[in-house]
Order: structure tokens, then sequence, then C-alpha cells
């Protein structure tokens, strides 16, 4: 089981590097929750047959059959819950069945047993508004109110039969964190000609490093070293495209792979929070998961026993805050269905500078398994 919880954690993480290029495109701060995503589509992929079942394990990443990659997935889910002294990880599954609709047992068996995910029945025939409420008033208790209104009421019709949600609450200190006497207002570069003025956090310390051909990376601990966040720092504030088009699950691996531990680092790191919401059906297909989404080829028979099934939306909203103590972060996806070592003697190497005075990408992983649980870049600390 633990070599097969690897390996849909790296192929969750080959998931969120394409993820991410389609979704960087679009102007500003980026933050997502591939793992969010990831255990969301799986739950649907777990009732896709044929062609439908196909495309998403491409686009997915999944190679395990599926009587191992369900499994895999509620171990993965089971770490992550497990107790933390520490810090707060908590993610949660729960599906929204129309109270009318038939499911096969099998599927709703599976969804309890690997996915810890009941079936809430609601009427979104006769009263989708309520439905759309119970389903938003659970993501945010979820999420400790970090995420809100997450399904809009365009997305919830009555046609509307299943609507699969999964919520990620992430909070923790830093191993070392950052004394706020030193945070100072600075010039955040956002390109080589345009300031803003930023709270810029400042700290001296040891960690684990690498240098890259064109940026650095610094992996930021959380207290119990048990998650820590990993940033990708261009050389140049007009670097982050550059780095971005460098950027695959392998050499992301080899990067995190490469980090060692430097006695001295000068870091400077800003204060910022993030909020994004997507619509993923878009992005998705572009990746090759075009038939769930087209009611006339869609084949989820493997939930309700007929084609009767599509994906309608897929909707995902992450936030995230980082300050002198920590980070908080939290995420949710709704996917709604609808019928149809130095030398003796020598002198001690210079400190190293870590600045993050400009756009840089960052990600939140889990250490055990090596899943990025968060994803994103910060271009700007004051929007």
């Amino acid at each position: 089981m633990s070599a097969d919880v690897s390996t849909i954690a790296k192929e969750s993480n080959a998931f969120a590097v394409d993820l991410y290029g389609k979704l960087n495109s679009q102007p500003g701060n980026l933050f997502f929750s591939p793992a969010s995503i990831s255990s969301t589509f799986a739950m649907a992929y777990a009732g896709a047959r044929g062609a439908t079942a196909s495309e998403m394990a491409s686009t997915l990443h999944f190679t395990l059959p599926p009587d191992r990659l369900h499994p895999a997935m509620g171990a993965l889910l089971t770490q992550l819950n497990g107790a933390h002294q520490n810090y707060e990880l908590h993610m949660a599954n729960a599906l929204w069945a129309e109270k009318d609709q038939h499911f096969l047992p099998a599927y709703t068996a599976l969804m309890k047993s690997d996915y810890a995910a009941g079936f809430q029945p609601v009427d979104f025939q006769h009263n989708p508004e309520a439905a759309r409420a119970l389903i938003n008033t659970w993501v945010a208790d979820q999420t400790q109110q970090k995420i809100l209104n997450l399904v809009p009421a365009s997305a919830v019709t009555p046609l509307t039969r299943l609507i699969l949600t999964n919520a990620i609450y992430f909070k923790a200190a830093w191993a070392n964190q950052f004394s706020k006497t030193q945070t100072q207002s600075e010039d955040f570069h956002l390109s080589g000609t345009k300031t803003v003025k930023a709270d810029l956090m400042h700290q001296t310390k040891g960690g684990q490093y690498f240098r890259g051909p064109a940026f650095q990376a610094l992996e930021l601990p959380y207290k119990s070293n048990e998650l820590s966040m990993i940033v990708l720092l261009p050389d140049s504030p007009d670097g982050l495209p550059e780095l971005e088009k460098s950027l695959t699950a392998a050499n992301l691996s080899k990067w995190i792979d490469t980090l060692a531990y430097q006695e001295k680092v000068i870091i400077t790191f800003p204060r910022f929070k993030i909020s994004r919401q997507f619509e993923l059906s878009a992005a998705l297909e572009s990746l090759g998961m075009k038939q769930a989404f087209n009611p006339g080829t869609a084949d989820f028979s493997g939930i309700t026993g007929d084609k009767s099934f599509s994906i309608s939306a897929a909707i995902h909203k992450a936030y995230i805050d980082v300050d002198e103590q920590g980070t908080e972060a939290a995420a949710a996806t709704a996917v709604a269905m609808a019928g149809m070592a130095m030398r003796p003697m020598a002198p001690p190497p210079p400190p190293i500078i870590f600045r993050a005075d400009h756009p840089f990408l960052f990600l939140i992983r889990d250490s055990s398994s090596g899943a990025i649980l968060f994803l994103g870049h910060l271009a700007d600390p004051t929007n």
C-alpha cells in the first residue's frame, strides 16, 4: 500500500504541473490545491467507464488499476487526516445526491470505504437553491470559513443529480518563525520596471537550499517538519515565465531532491494572502478530459448503471494567508453532474541571500508521501 500511495502522490504531482500550465496564463496571483482536485475527480473516475475513463486516467496521470488506486487514495486520505501535534490538516469528501436518483450500491460502498464520503440526499429537482446552500455551508465548515460560496447558483439546476465535493484545510506555524519586529515595508518588484510597497519579513537561519541555473530553491519547513513550503525564486524580477517553462514534474522532483542543507541563509519573504476561484472544465478539456463533460459521450455508468450522467461543472476555490507565524491555507473542489559538510581549516562560505522581493513560484507538500497539497505563484503581494 505504501508503494501505491507513493505512486498516486507522484501522479497527482504530475497532474498538478500540467494544470498549473493551463491556469498560469491568467494575470495576477495563482493558487490552487491539486490534492483536492485529484481527490474529487478520482471519485468521479470511480464511476467512469470506457473512453471516458481512459481520458480521465490519462489527464489525471492515473496508472494503477482501480482496485489499487482507490484504496491508495483512501490510505493517503487517512494519512493526511491522522493526528498531528503541531499543525492542522484536514481533508474531507462528501457526495450530494438527488434523493430520487438511483445509484449503484457498489459505487456508494466504494465512496464510503475509500473516500470516507457519505451520500447526502438533497432535492436538486425541486429546491436546487436549498441544496446549494447546504453544500456551501458544509464546505465553509470544513475549511474554517475560509472557502465561502464555493458552488455558484449557475452550477446547480433542477437537472443536477450529483455533486462531489472535497475540502482541505491546513494551518501550521513555521519551524522557525519570523520576528514581527523585523518586518518592514519595502519595494516588491512586480517586474524589472515596476514596484509596489509590501511587508517583507526577514530572518537568517540554516536551511535546505538549491541553486538552479537561473533560480534559487529554498525549503521553509513547518513545525514538526512533516510539511514544508518550497519556494522557487527566479534570479530576475521578470524571470517567472522562463522558470515556468522549465517546470515539469520530473524537473520539480529533481529540484526538491537536490535541496541540501546550508548553514546560513539570509531570507527575505513577503507576507501575502491569495484567494482564487476557477471553473476547471475548459482547462481539463484542453488536457484531454473531453468526453466527461459531453452529455452525448460521457459514460459514468459505474455510478447509476446507465449513461445519463455527465459533468456539468468543475469548480475550485483556494485561499492562503502567509505571515510571520506560519501559513493558513484552504481549498475546495466541487464536481457537479447533470442528467443527461565543510572542509577543515577552510574559511566559512559566504552567506546565501534569498531575497523573495519579486514574483516566485511556491508549493506546500507532505514530506512523507511527497504529495503537493497546494501550488501557486505570487505575482503581487498587495493584491
